[in-house]
Formats: C-alpha cells, structure tokens, sequence
C-alpha cells in the first residue's frame, strides 16, 4: 500500500482495525512484562530532557527499542512517532505514536501508576488505542467507534456531576515558570470542586475518565504519545475530549470529561488561562 492509498480514519477496514488492535495489544503486553520483570533494583536516571528533573531511564529506551523493534517486524511500512526519539515516515498511511513508559518518575521511585500507551494513526487520526498498566493488573484499550474496554468490561465515564462535586485529576510541567503557573490554575480551581487529583500518568489519567475513576482531567503540556492512545480510550467510553474551545487536544490544553461537565470545565480552564504559562 502506498501513500496515496492509505484508507480514511474513518473507513479504515475492519481487517486493518483488528491487525492495528493485535499488534498494539501484543507490543504493549511485551513492553509491560519487561518494565514490570526487568527493572533493576538500582535503576538510575539515563539521561534528562526538557529540565534536571525531567528523566529518561534505561528502562524507558529498553521498552521503545522493544516496541518499534515488534511493530516493524509486523508492519514495516508504518511511521513511528515515540517518545524516546523513533521517528519513521512510513509508506502506508498507518502511524503509531508510543509512549514506552508513561509516568516515568513514579517509575524510577517504584510507584505503581505507570503505563505503556500506544496508538494507531490513519491521517492524523487514532483508530487504535491500548494503554497497559501492569502494576494494576489492567489493559485498556480501544477502536474507533467500538468502544472502550477492560479485559471483557466495556468502559463507560461516569455521569456528569454538578461542577462542585467533580474530581478532577491533573499534571504538572517540568519547567519551573510553567509548574508555577500551574499551581496557580489548581489553587483556583481546588476551592471549586470535590477534589484534585495527580497521579503522575496522563495516559492512565486519561483511562481513569473512561473507567469513571475521575470525573474530569486536564493538563498543559503533553505531547502526542502522552495522550493519543487514552485520549481515544476517554472518547470510546463516553467521554468528550479536547483542548482550548472549539480546539482539539494539543500541548497547550488537554481536557477529558463527561458531556456535561466538560463544558464548564473548559470554560474555567479558559478563563484562568490554563492553556499558557
């Protein structure tokens, strides 16, 4: 398949969507397996990325060498797009964008929410999405217009509840000036909901939405393969998704929640410029 025949996001084959779905499944129980079993009692920082604070350990380059190393295997003309450098163009319309190790600090600190996050593109779009979370025992993943799952458990959002009683979760930067502004957006809006909550993986975060473990998320920064695959998961269950209004989700503002209070959520966020630092 060439370029100029790649199938549309949303007239994607179902054969094709299947393929996408194994592949990603069996990469991400692969890399799962050799976060959870492999790492090392004296894990140490490899290297740091946009501040001192902001790592990249052996496990991280070990578990993306993994995955690209499986998806070209089963597909050699697929782009790749991860979060520890590959960066393939790709010849059939299909690119994966993979997050090896979501949540690397809780990592490195043995905390167990951390996540391997893996999507499937068709002309920009996710069809495909499968975060693996081996500490809690679950694989979520979703297709396009299929839903959302865990295991056999379809997933739904929860309801939407009065802003008030929303729990909310959310991350923070790396950079100093931009950590600060987001504690300003949570000072504000702390006093306006049930709670906050920071687990340290937006792709978990993102899951959590679809599994109604949150209400609502939001975070400034994230890049492709932070959000790509949980962003489909959230959407699949129910969830709406996105970014500044009228936006899709982008570095500047990542938003999921229920129809209801996503809404007010995004109006908040856009009022106390929670999309710049």
């Amino acid at each position: 398949m060439t370029v100029n025949d790649a199938p549309d996001a949303l007239d994607a084959p179902d054969a094709l969507k299947d393929e996408l779905l194994a592949v990603a499944l069996e990469a991400a129980d692969r890399a799962g397996a050799l976060l959870r079993d492999g790492r090392p009692a004296d894990l140490g920082v490899a290297a740091t990325k946009t501040s001192p604070i902001d790592v990249v350990t052996e496990m991280d380059i070990a578990a993306e060498k993994l995955i690209t190393g499986f998806i070209a295997e089963r597909r050699p003309h697929d782009g790749l797009l991860g979060e520890e450098g590959a960066s393939t163009e790709g010849t059939s319309g299909v690119r994966w964008v993979i997050d090896p190790l979501d949540g690397t600090v809780n990592y490195l600190y043995g905390l167990p929410s951390w996540a391997v996050s893996i999507a499937a593109e068709i002309d920009g779009e996710a069809v495909v999405g499968v975060v693996a979370a081996p500490m809690r025992g679950e694989t979520y993943r979703a297709v396009r217009g299929r839903g959302a799952f865990e295991g056999q458990r379809r997933l739904r959002c929860r309801p939407a509840p009065a802003f008030a009683q929303a729990l909310i979760g959310t991350g923070f930067g790396y950079l100093t000036a931009r950590r600060a502004a987001q504690a300003e957006v949570v000072r504000a809006i702390l006093p306006e909901v049930r709670d906050i909550r920071r687990a340290g993986a937006a792709a978990i975060d993102l899951c959590d939405v679809a599994c109604g473990r949150l209400d609502g998320y939001y975070e400034r920064g994230l890049n492709p393969w932070d959000y790509a695959a949980g962003a489909l998961i959230a959407r699949e269950s129910g969830a709406l998704t996105g970014g500044r209004p009228g936006a899709p989700a982008t570095g500047e503002l990542t938003i999921a929640a229920a129809p209801g209070l996503f809404e007010p959520l995004q109006a908040r966020l856009e009022e106390l410029g929670a999309w710049h630092d």
